[in-house]
Parts: C-alpha cells; structure tokens; sequence
C-alpha cells in the first residue's frame, strides 16, 4: 500500500502538534531505556517559530519532527530530537527527515560544522550515509546551551562524571558545507583520470 508522505519545514500552524511531539520523546525514552533528552512543547514552538524545524506526515498524520539548533555563533550547528512516531517507523521516513534537516542546517549555516550525539544505532546509520564520522566529544561545541539540553537524559550524572569527555551517547560530526565543497573540488584535482578502454 502506498502512502503520501509530506515533509517540509514546520510553520506557525503546527504549533497544535507540539505538545504531542514532546510526549514522544518521553514515551520513547520509556520504550529504549537508554536516556533521551526532554523537550518540551514551549521550547518545540521556538525551534518552529525560528523556521528551524522539519515536520512530516503521513497521509495527514503526524509521523515525524526534527530541528536544527545553531551553537557558539555559528560554529557548530546540530540536528536535534530526530524522532519518528512508532506507528510509521520502518519506512525509511527517520532518513528523509534528517537528509532535510541536515541539508537545511548546512544551507543556513554554510561555515558551520554539523555534529550530533546519540545513542541510536538507527541515527548512527543514517548519520554515517550523510556523511559524519564518529569523534570524541572534545570535538564538538563547548557551548553550555547544548550541554544544557542533555540535563533531563537519565544518564546526565554520567556525562557530568567525566566532565562532558564522555557519555552512553557516540558523538559524530560532519563537515561544513564550505569545507564539504572544498573536500569535493580536492578530490576532483588530484583524481586520476582514467584511460578509456582501447
């Protein structure tokens, strides 16, 4: 059966399915037992507010929310709250959303490293086939808002131990798009090119 499926970027008029979305990070929280941070609806409706969030439906249901948040003024930018609802997962609809979400952080934020922490072998997946690599949190922003964010995961007494060096999450980060395009063009200079077939 098929399904029409709408991603886009999240106006004023999905305020009404905040409250909803943050119940699924608790829920999900529940479900994996491993610690997810909280986000609640009031702090959901500033990311949408901002035209910093992705929303997705299902043949008009609810299906699935990510947001992009920007850390030490531009610096670093991160994918946050990727989250799928149970009833349409196994769709690939969690790589949709986050392709979206990441190419909006990077068209916004062209100078700005992407990274994100979790501890979803789903993301990691995904993350991977966008193009980031795993790193230790030394890498990533040191700007107390993020970290801030971590605070309502069951596991923040861990991160907190090990003065924020370490975690149950893995950390990951990309290049910019700036340094992406750099990359792309380097490789294209120093590419052999190949004979044709005689």
């Amino acid at each position: 059966m098929s399904h029409n499926i709408n991603i886009r970027k999240a106006d004023q008029g999905d305020y009404i399915h905040a409250e909803t979305i943050s119940q699924w990070y608790l829920r999900s929280s529940q479900e994996r037992g491993t610690g997810i941070a909280m986000r609640s609806a009031e702090y959901l409706k500033t990311k949408i507010e901002n035209g910093n969030a992705i929303i997705a439906f299902v043949d008009d249901a609810l299906a699935g929310f990510c947001y992009v948040e920007v850390f030490n003024s531009g610096e670093y930018v991160s994918n946050s709250g990727l989250i799928v609802t149970n009833e349409f997962r196994r769709m690939g609809l969690a790589k949709k959303i986050k392709k979206i979400a990441f190419n909006l952080a990077k068209d916004s934020n062209p100078e700005a490293k992407v990274f994100g922490i979790t501890t979803s072998d789903v993301v990691m997946g995904i993350n991977s086939d966008l193009g980031y690599r795993p790193v230790s949190f030394s890498q990533l922003t040191q700007d107390e808002e993020f970290w801030k964010g971590c605070s309502s995961c069951k596991n923040y007494d861990i991160l907190t131990r090990n003065e924020k060096k370490m975690c149950l999450c893995t950390a990951m980060l990309a290049p910019s798009k700036n340094e992406q395009m750099k990359l792309d063009l380097e490789k294209m200079i120093i590419q052999p090119t190949k004979k044709k077939d005689e």
